[in-house]
């Protein structure tokens, strides 16, 4: 069977990075919910909402237990690592005030990193022709792993952004009395 690559207007190229950067911003949001497994089935809940909304921009059929299948099979098998350190980032969570902080801190970035990294690999499978039932996630792991590094950029790029506004000095905080 001979294998369809699906080639994007700059326009189509656009919104699926749109929708990509989106989810980030989604599910870095949940990963500051300050109750613990809550965050990650929000997050979870958010990857598996965009790479419903990247299969529909490439014309892909998508289930919604076979997006939660190959989502658990990539995260489990090329993004242990990354799933161990939000799972220890949500449970810490748990830990009286202290805990809320360097949980959610810990947790958005790792959900927002690893949201982007996952929406890329799925957009590159669509775009090469795949689905969602010939998608194996050992042929992703080091796009994986290059995509997650990528996220983590982004990430800190979001929260450059964020912060600026609020530490922005301003005439009055120059001037000496």
């Amino acid at each position: 069977m001979e294998t369809k690559t699906h080639v994007l207007t700059s326009a189509e190229v656009k919104k699926t990075e749109t929708i990509i950067k989106n989810h980030v911003l989604i599910a870095m949001g949940f990963g500051a919910v300050p109750i613990p497994l809550v965050d990650m089935a929000g997050i979870t809940a958010t990857q598996i909402s965009m790479i419903s909304k990247l299969a529909a921009e490439y014309q892909i059929q998508f289930s919604h237990e076979l997006g939660k299948t190959v989502l658990v099979s990539l995260l489990s098998g090329v993004g242990a690592q990354s799933l161990a350190t939000g799972t220890l980032g949500s449970l810490v969570k748990a830990i009286p005030l202290v805990g809320s902080i360097v949980g959610a801190v810990t947790y958005s970035a790792v959900g927002g990193s690893t949201t982007y990294a996952v929406g890329k690999v799925f957009a590159r499978h669509f775009e090469m022709g795949g689905n969602l039932l010939n998608f194996k996630a050992s042929d992703a792991k080091s796009y994986f792993k290059e995509e997650l590094d990528k996220g983590k950029d982004v990430v800190k790029s979001v929260k450059d952004t964020v912060k600026k506004p609020f530490t922005k000095k301003t005439e009055s905080d120059t001037v000496e009395e």
